[in-house]
């Protein structure tokens, strides 16, 4: 293991330990009312092998007319590359649990390592994504891949004052241009929000300061892009609150940088127990402009909570995870919200008393959360990433361990 990976573990579990958790794992190869899980049919329809064919798939999936996906595994791929099990892959799977590796971070590491989110995908096929090292100064890279499988780097993020790390996927506006964020770097080395054109040219739009007026290090998170230009996200540190999760770094933020390029922390976390601290994962919007995710701990039970933030930043703190059988625990993803205010997530842990592998929930419109699945480890564990949810209402993810060959799955539960 790489020097750089070891710190970048010791910092994801210093942050948020059960993300570190299944690393170690892949490296091995007020609360509200809570109900019982309901009928489900739950299928893990692709379990990834390891070796050359990828294993821990870790920044959700992507998906296409066909009813195929797309998305990137952290670990796998080319096994001559600088880390011994792989730099990653970015793979397609069919629905009829087809697997095709589209492509395999190489042994340089000049084409990028470990993509830490997943990809998007424009409306000529072509795949856009990140890698959290890697690229021409190591200090990680945007890609774009082809319809026909050839990547091509178009940024490789060069560290302070520049940004570095980039710790989740990218958005794209109507121009072409990419937004995304990295965990670290930038004026103040907290981290960056960066925009890429067309043609290549990064602009730093904002370097995180940290606390206490502004985030920091925003950790496994993708913008959401507003209708009016503006991109909203978190950070996993940073802000005015620090007492209530014991982190002199901050509890974190939830913040809207507008399109002349205007931050605004929306809403300060606070920690235990009325409040929800590091937060994770990409906002959710409703029609009214409201945000919805989730934190990673802290809470009534220090196991995380789900919450949502005004546009005036009022925050509501819609749950409080128990961390019982009957709960899940320390969400590392945010929430999808249907036409009707529902929101569907997942839990990294909890659910299980003993194998504590994870859950995925559904929290309706007054509050009442109900456990969709338990995870057992055997058809996967430790969910990761968005959730997809399709006009059915049939829900798609993916898990970064466990199923068949313990190198993690793609998942859909059918209602």
């Amino acid at each position: 293991m790489t020097d750089t990976v070891q710190r970048n573990i010791w910092k994801m579990r210093r942050r948020a330990a059960s993300v570190a958790l299944a690393f170690a794992i892949l490296l091995g190869f007020g609360m509200v009312a809570t109900q019982s899980a309901r009928a489900q049919t739950f299928t893990d329809f692709y379990n990834f092998r390891g070796g050359t064919n990828g294993a821990g798939p870790i920044g959700g999936l992507v998906g296409n007319a066909e009813g195929n996906f797309y998305g990137t595994t952290y670990l796998g791929g080319d096994l001559s590359c600088k880390h011994p099990y792989g730099c990653g892959t970015v793979f397609k799977i069919s629905m009829t649990d087809k697997e095709t590796v589209l492509y395999r971070f190489a042994k340089s590491g000049a084409d990028g390592a470990y993509p830490f989110g997943g990809v998007i995908r424009d409306t000529a096929g072509t795949l856009y994504g990140t890698t959290h090292f890697g690229g021409a100064h190591y200090f990680g890279a945007v890609f774009k891949l082809s319809k026909t499988g050839k990547e091509t780097v178009l940024y490789s993020f060069k560290g302070p004052p520049d940004g570095n790390r980039p710790n989740g996927g990218v958005v794209q506006d109507a121009a072409g241009n990419l937004y995304g964020t990295t965990a670290s770097g930038g004026a103040f080395g907290y981290g960056t929000v960066f925009k890429l054109s067309k043609t290549g040219t990064e602009t730093v739009l904002h370097s995180f300061a940290g606390y206490p007026s502004d985030g920091a290090t925003p950790l496994s998170t993708t913008l959401l892009m507003g209708t009016e230009g503006s991109l909203y996200g978190v950070t996993s540190e940073g802000g005015s609150g620090k007492a209530g999760c014991n982190d002199p770094s901050g509890c974190g933020v939830v913040y809207k940088l507008s399109k002349s390029g205007v931050m605004t922390v929306l809403h300060s976390f606070a920690g235990k127990p009325v409040d929800g601290c590091w937060p994770m994962g990409t906002p959710a919007m409703d029609k009214s402009g409201n945000l919805y995710g989730t934190a990673n701990r802290c809470g009534s039970s220090d196991n995380g909570v789900v919450w949502k933030v005004s546009q005036q930043g009022t925050e509501i703190v819609l749950h409080n995870f128990g961390g019982d059988a009957s709960d899940g625990t320390r969400p590392s993803a945010g929430v999808i919200i249907d036409l009707q205010g529902n929101l569907y997530g997942s839990t990294f842990n909890g659910g299980d008393g003993q194998c504590s592998c994870g859950t995925i929930y559904e929290l309706n419109n007054k509050g009442i959360l109900t456990v969709l699945h338990t995870f057992d480890g055997s058809h996967g564990e430790f969910p990761v990433g968005s959730l997809m949810r399709d006009v059915q209402g049939t829900l798609f993810g993916i898990t970064l361990a466990g199923g068949r060959y313990k190198a993690g799955t793609v998942w859909k539960l059918t209602p």
